[in-house]
């Protein structure tokens, strides 16, 4: 009996060290792990090149700002790595990829426009006409305008709905397509080069080049948004929209309901124009233009149909046209008019405010 007690006292013994062990191994598999956080990934900032040789940065390599990492960021809505080889400083900066209607080289609305010098000024124009925004020795940029004059208007209201190039002897169009309904969701740009058809495939960041590299156009967006490059010359930032209801409401546009009067937002950047530069737009470059537009005005309209309006899209024509490829421009890197594009505006309607 002794014998069998103190075996059984050992079993048990051994079952209840036995269980202790199995208790304390769930209790240990059971206890939450403490993870340390990864380190946030430092974004990898690209490095680029200025490889235009009238820019004073020639061949200087800058790297993007941390906020801004990448040229061509995944989320179109967000700010891109610009190289301004064209800025005293030769920095990278941030900015959209979508036009700026409040910045220096806008063109909006009805249709306002913001002159190289940061004043603001409207040209109405007439509809279904032609009108040189930009007229200089090596780039020719014309607008045309749509718009309609509803019962009881002394004048039209007219929107930019499409732009034509002329650089050396390339000709480029971009138009904004007429559609009776408006969706956000369906492709309305027309592209056109040397007089073909241009088809580039929908989605942010797809983009064309010309065959000899002097013309660049990527999308900035699914749809309806792109940027176009001319080498050396210009950058054009272009949006296409329709005329809103709240619109035509609050301006009594009257728009008709089988028209969405598709139209362009554009921000131009130019790059060495030159001092003779004509154009509605292309004038306020001048370093000796005196702008006409009175402070102050709610809507200082600024004329000059007859000085500026062309036979076509593509017609370097109007009365003060200077376009002429073959001719040397005169501009230098000095010239006040490299420093037009640096400008900072803020604030609205008239009430803009440019600095340096």
């Amino acid at each position: 009996m002794r014998m069998l007690g103190a075996k059984t006292l050992l079993i048990v013994l051994f079952l209840q060290a036995l269980l202790v062990s199995m208790v304390t191994e769930a209790a240990s598999a059971n206890k939450v792990k403490r993870v340390k956080p990864p380190k946030p990934v430092k974004p990898v900032q690209e490095i680029l090149t200025c490889k235009s040789r009238k820019s004073r940065c020639f061949m200087k390599r800058i790297k993007c700002p941390v906020e801004c990492p990448k040229v061509k960021p995944k989320n179109p809505k967000d700010k891109a790595c610009f190289l301004d080889c064209y800025s005293p400083k030769c920095e990278a900066v941030c900015k959209s990829r979508k036009p700026n209607c409040n910045g220096p080289g806008a063109a909006c609305y009805d249709p306002r426009f913001i002159g190289g010098d940061g004043i603001v000024f409207y040209f109405h124009g007439k509809r279904n006409e032609h009108f040189s925004l930009i007229s200089d020795s090596d780039l020719q940029i014309n607008a045309r305008f749509i718009g309609l004059r509803p019962e009881g208007r002394t004048r039209d209201y007219t929107w930019i709905q499409a732009l034509g190039f002329k650089f050396g002897h390339h000709n480029f169009t971009l138009e904004a397509a007429r559609t009776q309904k408006w969706d956000d969701d369906v492709d309305h740009i027309k592209l056109s080069y040397d007089g073909k058809e241009l088809f580039i495939p929908e989605g942010h960041s797809s983009e064309w080049n010309s065959p000899e590299g002097d013309i660049q156009v990527e999308r900035t967006a699914t749809s309806n948004s792109l940027t176009v490059k001319v080498l050396d010359v210009a950058e054009i930032s272009v949006n296409v929209i329709p005329v809103s209801e709240e619109d035509s409401k609050i301006h009594n546009y009257q728009i008709p309901t089988n028209d969405s009067f598709a139209h362009l937002e554009v921000q131009f950047r130019f790059f060495g124009l030159s001092s003779k530069v004509e154009g509605i737009l292309g004038r306020t470059y001048r370093p000796d233009f005196e702008n006409p537009a009175k402070p102050g005005v709610a809507m200082p309209v600024v004329g000059g149909d007859d000085k500026y309006k062309t036979s076509s899209l593509l017609a370097a024509d109007c009365a003060l046209c200077v376009f002429s490829p073959k001719e040397i421009k005169d501009g230098n890197d000095d010239s006040p008019m490299m420093e037009y594009g640096m400008l900072d505006c803020t604030g609205g309607g008239n009430g803009i405010i440019c600095k340096k």
